[in-house]
């Protein structure tokens, strides 16, 4: 999902090259190839022939629940891939992108900062944890974007936001949590925030998120708000209600002071982002998303 919107949303302005391991797609316009995640030699010939000026690490397994269940699977797709990318970054010294997550806190603590200890609850956070950790052991020419991103997705990975989106069209009633909070972002503002950085030579680990901390709940309202779909098929859920669930952080909340004060600009509030997702539907790079079917 968020590698498709990075080559649609940058093909302007740069040669895009989508490489993928697993799910096999095909992009209209831009060029794309397999790639083997799991060998650091057969990256390093695969990005020799590509040539890129920087490479953006964008997959993962973001499922809370399958990581908890499947360790080696997580470990495998969440750890190493991205340490392997690493390694085969250095040897061509190639700048590099790494995009992490806003799980690798316990939660007890809003909008934390970059020098906040990490101290993840569930598996999923441990693997993007020691991914990092990796990273910044194995290579200095790199960027770690923490973050938590919203956006217009491929029918077969809907985002957060396209799932209250189809079920608000449908008339469906959903349950949000009340009790979780965050710092969402939109994804055309990552990417374009994420290049701004590596343009002005910024490396090292940043939090790449919105101005506001909400619920998922209230997220939900403003979006239905934005939208004009009916809020009273939103009703108020409460993750501590949830007890089959995997435990999680109640508070996923960054600050992105640090990204601001370099940059000199905010990020946007989520009343602006959301309008700009709602405009951003019929774009033709959108549209092209939605076609794309999975091949695997």
């Amino acid at each position: 999902m968020l590698g498709l919107n990075w080559g649609y949303q940058v093909s302007d302005r740069y040669s895009v090259s989508i490489n993928l391991h697993e799910r096999l797609v095909k992009p209209k316009s831009l060029s794309s190839y397999k790639i083997p995640l799991d060998s650091v030699d057969g990256l390093v010939t695969q990005l020799s022939l590509i040539e890129p000026d920087v490479v953006i690490h964008t997959a993962g397994i973001t499922s809370i629940e399958v990581c908890e269940k499947n360790n080696e699977l997580a470990d495998h797709v969440n750890t190493r891939f991205p340490i392997n990318i690493c390694k085969a970054c250095k040897q061509l010294g190639i700048p590099l992108v790494h995009i992490s997550t806003d799980n690798l806190f316990d939660g007890t603590i809003p909008l934390v900062n970059e020098e906040h200890s990490i101290n993840p609850l569930n598996y999923y956070g441990v693997t993007k944890a020691r991914a990092e950790e990796g990273i910044m052991d194995c290579y200095s020419d790199v960027l770690i974007i923490r973050t938590n991103f919203f956006g217009w997705g491929p029918t077969y990975k809907p985002s957060f936001s396209d799932a209250i989106i189809n079920a608000l069209r449908q008339g469906k009633t959903l349950s949000l949590f009340e009790d979780v909070f965050y710092t969402p972002i939109l994804m055309s503002d990552l990417i374009n925030t994420t290049h701004e950085l590596l343009e002005n030579g910024h490396r090292g680990v940043f939090n790449v998120v919105g101005d506001e901390r909400l619920s998922k709940h209230a997220f939900g309202c403003k979006l239905a708000n934005i939208f004009d779909y009916d809020i009273t098929l939103i009703n108020s859920g409460r993750l501590k209600d949830m007890k089959a669930l995997t435990t999680r952080p109640y508070d996923m909340s960054m600050s992105n002071e640090k990204v601001t004060r370099l940059l000199g600009r905010s990020i946007g509030n989520i009343d602006a982002q959301l309008v700009r997702l709602k405009q951003e539907e019929n774009l033709t790079r959108v549209r092209a998303i939605h076609e794309i079917d999975s091949l695997r």
